[in-house]
């Protein structure tokens, strides 16, 4: 495992108004790729992640993706 000498946390969650509408909209995929690769493209690499779940007004959970990202300056 390499060890990197700078970190960066994203946390992507999901859209509030589906939650409120749906009950669940799921995760924003195009969102979390779209970022995935404008990080990459800046020398970011993913080290870990994890799906939070959440309560949201008081009768709904909610997703976000935390994820953790290294690179070597």
């Amino acid at each position: 495992m390499s060890q990197f000498t700078e970190y960066k946390v994203i946390h992507i969650a999901e859209g509030g108004c589906g939650t409120l509408l749906l009950g669940s909209s799921g995760l924003p995929l195009k969102k979390v790729e779209a970022t995935l690769n404008e990080e990459a493209a800046a020398g970011w690499q993913l080290v870990f992640q994890v799906i939070e779940r959440k309560r949201f007004m008081l009768f709904w959970d909610r997703e976000a993706v935390i994820v953790t990202l290294g690179r070597n300056r």
